[in-house]
């Protein structure tokens, strides 16, 4: 956590909120509650089970951190709240606003937002819409150096949210969807649609999403990531000329059975084995998490960032 980030796709993290609650399915073996256990500064955010730390729920703001980005005069590309997130339920949205307002601020660096309550983020914009009328009678509908994005695990996570990063009142320069954990396939095609908004103001922007990350899960308790699904988000996106970030393929990567036998490329995984679902099986990585894209096959060799 800070000035230097392991995240691949990000070079700093900073977190003004701490702690959390499972929202859905990718939720469940999330790495951020597994760091936050081995902290003191987050006791209390956790709990023990048998599975591992869980949150608990509670959610505390942090506002002595609000202006660590300023302190960081080199620009960077930052995650906003890696350890949490910004539009959780329990945030007052006149912290969220103070935290948008940094953002705005620090506009040497480029911040990545990224939620699972895009609803809520929705919300937030409604606020601070209000709220910058009354002070000024108008806003500024796009800053440039925020990105907006949401997290979706399967076809209905990204259904169900896919329409809240689109809304016309959310004002992003860059929209980005993240697909880690992929924990299914997913048809992604909705994402690279443009909105006919007529002639409507909020046409200065698009409503496409423009970024795509994915990666497979990680950790003691993970869960299979098929590299076909991989292939298939890969294809779309370019098929879309959007950008594409795979970021790993997890530390239980399987290809279907058929595919292996008529391409054994890798090593099977003797100790991922039972956890393969039926008609695939494991492969092996010299990296846990398969994070050494050497490794990888050729085709899922892509890290890309919008331009």
């Amino acid at each position: 956590m800070g000035d230097r980030s392991k995240i691949e796709w990000t070079d700093a993290t900073w977190n003004p909120v701490r702690g959390c609650s499972l929202v859905s399915a990718g939720c469940t073996n999330c790495y951020a509650m597994r760091e936050a256990h081995r902290h003191q500064s987050y006791g209390g955010l956790t709990r023990s089970t048998e599975h591992g730390p869980v949150w608990t729920g509670e959610v505390r703001v942090v506002p002595e951190l609000l202006d660590q980005p300023l302190r960081w005069k080199r620009p960077r590309r930052i995650f906003v709240n890696s350890m949490s997130d910004l539009f959780h339920e329990s945030i007052p949205l006149e912290f969220v606003g103070r935290v948008y307002g940094v953002m705005r601020q620090a506009h040497w660096h480029t911040f990545q937002v990224l939620t699972k309550r895009p609803e809520r983020m929705r919300e937030f914009f409604d606020w601070w819409r209000f709220q910058e009328w009354k002070e000024t009678g108008g806003f500024e509908r796009v800053a440039q150096n925020i990105w907006w994005g949401i997290s979706a695990e399967n076809q209905p996570t990204f259904d169900d949210r896919l329409p809240f990063i689109q809304d016309e009142t959310i004002p992003a320069a860059v929209r980005f969807l993240s697909l880690e954990p992929l924990l299914a396939p997913i048809d992604i095609s909705d994402a690279f649609q443009e909105i006919d908004l007529g002639d409507e103001d909020y046409s200065k922007w698009s409503l496409a999403l423009n970024w795509v990350i994915l990666g497979g899960e990680s950790g003691p308790c993970a869960r299979p990531m098929d590299l076909g699904w991989v292939r298939s988000i890969v294809r779309q996106c370019k098929e879309a000329e959007v950008p594409c970030f795979v970021k790993q393929l997890g530390a239980v990567p399987v290809v279907d059975e058929n595919e292996w036998r008529n391409n054994p490329v890798r090593l099977l995984s003797v100790k991922n084995r039972n956890r393969a679902p039926a008609g695939t099986v494991p492969l092996f990585f010299n990296d846990s998490k398969a994070g050494d894209w050497n490794e990888w096959p050729k085709d899922l060799q892509v890290r890309e960032f919008p331009a």
